[in-house]
């Protein structure tokens, strides 16, 4: 009984060793090799640029084709009802002679 408990205790020790020594391998190895302290970062290659311009020109011309085309998705499908044509009741509004400020 007494070997089981610390070979267990033995294997609980080596477990946390192992968790700290990742932790350290993590933490010297999160500088990826570029260090830009005070510098500026490296700029991106022409590739990856005109990937991005294109990719977002892309998501632009499908968002103003879809206004363009199919404006019911940005106003709605229903018709404009002209507000001035709601009644006080309509709008939840009481009545002139209704609570302390009678007339």
């Amino acid at each position: 009984m007494l070997t089981r408990t610390l070979a267990s205790r033995a294997l609980l020790l080596r477990a946390v060793k192992n968790a700290t020594d990742n932790i350290k391998q993590t933490k010297r190895n999160a500088g990826h090799g570029v260090w830009t302290c005070r510098m500026p970062p490296p700029m991106p290659s022409k590739k990856v640029t005109t990937l991005a311009n294109v990719l977002g020109g892309l998501a632009w011309w499908w968002i103003l084709w879809h206004i363009a085309t199919e404006p019911e998705h940005v106003y709605g499908e229903w018709p404009y009802v002209d507000p001035s044509t709601w009644t006080d009741e309509e709008l939840g509004i009481p009545p002139d002679s209704y609570g302390p400020l009678k007339k």
